[in-house]
């Protein structure tokens, strides 16, 4: 093992790069020390900077913040303790390792006790240290990710922001059961609104991997230029002001899930970067000179048509044929219709508590309106909507008056008080659409979200012609 007294004549070749890299201040009197301790710790991939005094390193730990600091108990006008107190007092998450040639049990003691995390006797050996500060680094690694978990834990999520009864939701769920437990990458497609990122969360929560970190990336929200160094990371000196390595979220994820939202809007080039990924399980950050295997799941979703943007060449064929190996389609809203009344009871409950206002539900008339509405903004407009008129309305029901002017169409459907009623004047209303616009049963069951089968069934129930020309108007007004 090395010691100080050894670094000019024994050295690293280089940087080590790893998750161990970190902020470090250097706090000795001794220039021979300070020196070769924070060359050898900058060769190690750590960014070091040094202080000849007390008053030096707070002036420092101002005006950056640190993860360790390397702190002499011997230093002028002020000793290490009164030192480490101050830091602590600038940053609290600062770990702080104490270096003396003079170590007591008494001085050890008061240390700990002020809040110091290790203490070290000169002559310093390299590896000691060096180990020392990688298990402090590991140790706050943990910290943070168990930090992130509490939080998504505790995350605003329910079930019911993305659950129905409608048969093509079931649909969804069946999907979602059977693909969660597997590593397989999966292609969410809706229209915007519908609930993709609910939908990529219950899968990572549903697999083994659960406990690993989700990780979210809208491509469409971040420039072009950053957008990589986000997804894949980059290596020390890749670029003017990387003076550390970062590791993308396809590292970061470890064995969780990355939730590419807006695929459509990836470039190119870094399309071909994605499916290198995908295919080979590894990751090249920027400026590095080897690949990095990679073990994260990817789930992707767009709102756009991805087979007519391969036919457009804006699209790579291959990559798409990569994210498509299981893909969920998301119905609109409208066209589950049915789950709205289970919908505005959650979202009610749900604004109501957080507002501190006492909202029981949604009276008749204005439960017709929202079961009428269009729903362009799908389940997301509907929350809006809720949210507004919890926040305008005086209570205990949401009344017409709450909800924004010009919501329901003009058409309106007869008149009925019972919700039983509504909904399956809507069920017919909807399912005589679908029949008039798809001409076909297979076509019409499908975008249904219905077995041909049980197609038949609700024809059958509903008293409605097997056949129903494109021309002919539909016994009960549907909005379109």
């Amino acid at each position: 093992m090395r010691m100080l007294s050894e670094a000019n004549t024994s050295r690293r070749a280089g940087p080590s790069a790893g998750p161990s890299a970190g902020t470090l201040l250097i706090v000795d009197d001794e220039p021979i020390i300070r020196h070769t301790l924070a060359e050898f710790l900058h060769q190690e991939g750590f960014s070091v900077d040094t202080a000849a005094s007390g008053e030096e390193a707070l002036r420092l730990a101002v005006a950056k913040r640190y993860d360790v600091a390397i702190c002499d108990l011997q230093l002028p006008c002020m000793d290490g303790v009164q030192l480490l107190e101050q830091l602590l007092h600038i940053n609290p998450d600062l770990f702080v390792l104490l270096i003396t040639a003079y170590a007591t049990v008494e001085t050890a003691v008061e240390a700990f006790k002020k809040g110091a995390h290790d203490y070290l006797m000169k002559p310093l050996l390299f590896e000691e240290v060096l180990s020392k500060i990688r298990h402090l680094l590991h140790y706050r690694r943990l910290y943070r990710e168990n930090q992130w978990l509490r939080r998504e834990l505790h995350r605003e999520y329910h079930p019911d922001q993305i659950m129905g009864k409608s048969a093509a939701m079931q649909q969804v769920f069946s999907t979602v059961a059977k693909v969660a437990p597997t590593r397989t990458t999966v292609l969410l497609v809706g229209e915007s609104g519908t609930g993709k990122e609910l939908i990529a969360r219950a899968i990572h929560a549903q697999s083994p991997f659960a406990s690993e970190p989700f990780l979210p990336v809208n491509c469409a929200a971040i420039p072009y230029e950053l957008l990589e160094n986000q997804l894949f990371g980059h290596r020390k000196g890749a670029y003017t002001g990387a003076d550390r390595d970062q590791d993308g979220v396809f590292l970061r994820a470890g064995e969780g899930t990355i939730f590419l939202d807006e695929i459509a809007e990836l470039s190119l080039a870094t399309q071909a970067k994605l499916l290198r990924a995908i295919e080979q399980r590894e990751v090249f950050p920027i400026g590095a000179a080897e690949p990095v295997a990679m073990r994260a799941r990817i789930i992707a979703a767009t709102n756009k048509d991805l087979a007519k943007l391969v036919e457009e060449g804006r699209f790579r064929e291959d990559l798409y044929y990569r994210l498509n190996v299981v893909c969920i389609h998301l119905p609109p809203l409208r066209e589950r219709r049915e789950d709205i009344p289970a919908l505005v009871a959650f979202l009610v409950a749900k604004h109501a508590q957080q507002l501190g206002k006492r909202f029981v539900g949604v009276d008749h008339e204005a439960m017709q309106i929202l079961l009428q509405a269009p729903w362009k903004g799908n389940v997301r407009e509907l929350d809006n909507v809720i949210q507004r008129a919890v926040i305008l309305g005086a209570g205990p029901l949401i009344r017409p008056s709450d909800l924004p002017p010009g919501l329901a169409p003009a058409a309106q459907m007869r008149r009925t008080d019972n919700l039983r009623q509504a909904v399956a004047q809507f069920e017919r209303a909807h399912i005589e659409r679908v029949l008039r616009e798809s001409q076909d049963k297979k076509e019409a069951a499908r975008r249904l979200g219905l077995s041909l089968s049980s197609l038949y069934r609700k024809i059958e129930e509903l008293g409605l012609p097997l056949r129903m020309p494109a021309n002919e108007p539909s016994t009960t007004s549907e909005p379109k």
